[in-house]
């Protein structure tokens, strides 16, 4: 009787491990995070020059557009067009651009600018 109840004991006095996971489409469903109540980060693809117009329209309402131009990146010329009207649109709003990884480009509003260091994990 005396091994069983220590055993008891001790099984109590362990911390149990449980996983918590935060549900991102419970947030969002809750209403907790809802559209329309701070700048969004946007993505997009671009296939044609004339993608180019809603895109900007959301830096100039202040949002942060992730830009995939891989369906284009073979055009060279018209990268060149694309990434010259980048650039007035950020001298324009006082925002950012920079190009990451391969084919992504981010666009930022005014107040924020992007950091061109790349934070590592530990090396």
């Amino acid at each position: 009787m005396g091994k069983g109840l220590l055993r008891k004991l001790k099984e109590e006095q362990q911390p149990q491990h449980t996983e918590q996971y935060i549900d991102l489409g419970a947030l969002e469903a809750s209403g907790e995070m809802k559209e329309g109540s701070g700048p969004e980060l946007r993505v997009a693809e671009i296939h044609k020059y004339e993608d180019l117009q809603g895109l900007v329209t959301m830096v100039y309402n202040g949002d942060v557009v992730l830009i995939d131009y891989s369906p284009i990146a073979s055009d060279e010329l018209l990268l060149r067009r694309i990434t010259n009207e980048l650039k007035y649109v950020i001298t324009d709003t006082n925002g950012d651009v920079a190009a990451l990884k391969k084919n992504l480009l981010v666009v930022t509003p005014t107040g924020i600018k992007i950091d061109r260091k790349i934070i590592r994990g530990s090396q």
